[in-house]
């Protein structure tokens, strides 16, 4: 065979073969990622060469094929497309290929494996794996000679003629002995799985088709339905719950971004600062970690984001502070936002069983960027004790507009079904409420004021109190709220108070008895004054503030005999002690026991202690009972706020024991 050309490849770097090999990179497995995404390339080129009327013979089906020789230790991958002439080798290959395999090594050598996507390796990533790389390949101009390559993984290269007859590139690497793994067809398969799942173009290994080739996330949203959406997540996520619901980017200008977000139900475990969204760059996958394009607070979505305009060539930090990437997260964050409030207008009853996910992720949010804020505040919602009555119900009788949003990310408006009732009252009707429609309806009774339970069933006895008495109470129980999200509210509304409904009693809560406050001649003190002596006589507690109040109800025994208030400013600062010091907040020492004075168990209790000061000779039976009450009804106004302790749990149930003994003598 003829040898056309020897010659030196033009180089100045003498060891860059070494480098190249060895040092780059320690995944060397994304070889085989840049050799099919050249394929592809030389594919599509022939496809835009035939659309100009350029190529003069019929064009075949695209297809990538590789091939494994064991006994030769040769990897081949195969293309159809654009394929290339001897000049071209020369100019691709030996200068191009080489000249900016240099310059990448000289700017990225110690800073490699920090680059978020090795992307810009392309030919010259073979020799990582390979002692020989050898291209075989026709051009589709006619009357092209086809032509064979060879390199050693020296500077030395040789080009002569070939006897392939169709168009096309055939690269065959000489793999070196410790990368005998990627003649493993498993290992194969397992890396086009990984890197080019959605290609667009076939890639066949031992006779059969090894990537899915359709990416969801480059169609029309329109084109697709809710089984789509789920099966792609089923694909990318197996043996996962189904997610609440997703957002499809898909926009042109400024940049170029196509994606699909997905919303996962919460679980505890989840580590919500670390990434799960796939980054890809025109379908041929990049990395599994986005921190530093998706904003901090979307990191446990999941699903797909693909840009050709993010830079992967630059360094992690690098990325953070470049306009574009900037632009692309502000881009996200809206489009998610966008999606959100078309969901709350649009499906209530689908946002409010997304909710209590989604909700976080919106708090989160709103806590951590500011624009976000802006976008979602009016779609914040909180589970309430309000219930619609049938005046409030009446809605008007209109067609709202609804948006959709189409290609290019342009929303169109257009006439929806017309709904049953308006979305608030769906909300309201349900059990939700926004903070804005909180103020409002409750401005006559309390202005600026926000009544709010952490917790459902340890709060449940203030809860149903404030309720009896037409107090409306919003429901703030998760963990974000807890610590971060009240205050936050604080800052926004500086001119709204926000109490829990165990910190205080509202003075609507209580009633003025004047009759039961005549001062006995005898003690000189009132009735109130004389239950709170016979309290913390019994009780025995300095570090308890009692208080003697008269809570308001047609039937006094439905209301607690006593209440343990804890005042929110010291509450607060204990739980921020707690959580910083990265420990769980035992119960105050100091806190208030309010004595219900108009519950009978409490008049019963001042009867049996009136009975017992007659006595003499030491305490009666009728003061060591009250004394046991007072301890009982401070038990279970502890068990009503947080539960008992082992040895306060103990104790109760051995006074428990007592009382019903004597009871049944």
């Amino acid at each position: 065979m003829a040898v056309l050309e020897k010659g030196n490849i033009t180089i100045h770097t003498e060891n860059i073969f070494p480098i190249i090999k060895k040092s780059l990179y320690t995944d060397h497995e994304i070889f085989l990622r840049e050799l099919i995404s050249n394929a592809v390339d030389a594919i599509s080129k022939l496809k835009m060469a035939s659309f100009a009327g350029e190529v003069k013979t019929e064009v075949p089906e695209p297809e990538i094929v590789i091939s494994v020789d064991k006994e030769n230790k040769t990897l081949s991958i195969s293309d159809n497309g654009i394929g290339m002439t001897a000049d071209e080798i020369k100019k691709y290959i030996n200068q191009v290929a080489f000249s900016s395999a240099e310059e990448f090594i000289h700017k990225y050598q110690k800073t490699a494996n920090d680059l978020i996507g090795h992307f810009g390796l392309g030919f010259y990533s073979a020799f990582m794996v390979a002692k020989q790389v050898e291209i075989d390949t026709l051009s589709y101009q006619e009357g092209a000679q086809a032509v064979h390559w060879s390199c050693d993984g020296s500077p030395e290269f040789e080009l002569t003629e070939s006897s392939r007859t169709e168009i096309g590139t055939t690269m065959t690497l000489t793999l070196m002995d410790e990368e005998q793994e990627y003649l493993e067809p498993s290992r194969i398969k397992q890396l086009v799985k990984t890197y080019s799942d959605f290609m667009s173009v076939p890639i066949k290994f031992e006779g059969e088709t090894i990537n899915k080739q359709r990416s969801l996330w480059k169609e029309s949203p329109q084109n697709l339905t809710k089984e789509d959406y789920l099966e792609f997540y089923r694909y990318l996520y197996p043996f996962q719950e189904d997610p609440l619901l997703w957002v499809h980017l898909n926009t042109d200008y400024p940049f170029l971004v196509n994606g699909i977000l997905y919303f996962p139900k919460l679980r505890p475990d989840v580590d919500v600062s670390k990434g799960s969204i796939k980054l890809f760059c025109n379908q041929v996958f990049v990395s599994d970690h986005c921190e530093e394009i998706i904003p901090e607070f979307l990191m446990p979505l999941r699903g797909v984001i693909d840009s050709p305009d993010i830079p992967l060539n630059v360094s992690r930090s690098a990325l953070t502070n470049h306009r574009t990437v900037r632009g692309i997260t502000n881009h996200i964050s809206k489009k998610i936002a966008d999606r959100l409030k078309a969901i709350y207008e649009e499906t209530p009853e689908e946002y409010i069983r997304c909710w209590e996910d989604v909700g976080t992720f919106v708090k989160y949010g709103s806590l951590k960027e500011d624009k976000f804020k802006k976008q979602v505040e009016d779609i914040l919602i909180y589970r309430t004790t309000y219930q619609p009555t049938e005046t409030d119900t009446k809605t008007e009788d209109q067609t709202p507009q609804v948006q959709v949003e189409t290609e290019g990310d342009v929303w169109q408006e257009v006439e929806a079904e017309k709904p049953n009732e308006n979305p608030q009252l769906t909300y309201e009707k349900s059990g939700y409420t926004t903070l804005k429609a909180y103020l409002e309806r409750n401005k006559e009774r309390h202005e600026n004021r926000v009544f709010y339970c952490t917790d459902a069933t340890t709060q449940a006895t203030y809860v149903e109190l404030y309720k009896n008495q037409g107090l409306e109470v919003l429901f703030m129980d998760s963990f974000i709220d807890t610590n971060y999200f009240i205050p936050f509210l604080e800052r926004e509304y500086s001119e709204v108070k926000f109490s829990r409904v165990d910190s205080e009693l509202d003075k609507t809560l209580l009633q003025e008895d004047q009759e039961k406050e005549i001062v006995d001649p005898n003690t000189n003190k009132t009735r109130s004054e004389q239950i709170k002596e016979i309290f913390e006589k019994a009780l025995n507690k300095p570090r308890v503030n009692i208080r003697t109040e008269s809570l308001k109800s047609d039937t006094p025994e439905s209301t607690p005999p006593a209440m343990v208030l804890l005042p929110e400013a010291m509450r607060r600062l204990q739980e921020m002690t707690a959580m910083l010091q990265q420990q769980s907040m035992g119960f105050p020492e100091e806190h208030v026991l309010v004595i219900n004075t108009t519950h009978p168990l409490i008049e019963n209790i001042y009867q049996l202690s009136q009975s017992a000061i007659i006595q003499t000779g030491g305490e009666s039976p009728s003061g060591q009972m009250a004394k046991m009450l007072c301890e009982h009804v401070y038990d279970l106004a502890l068990i009503a706020q947080q539960g008992l302790n082992p040895e306060g749990m103990k104790t109760f149930v051995e006074r428990s024991n007592k009382m019903l003994t004597r009871l049944t003598k």
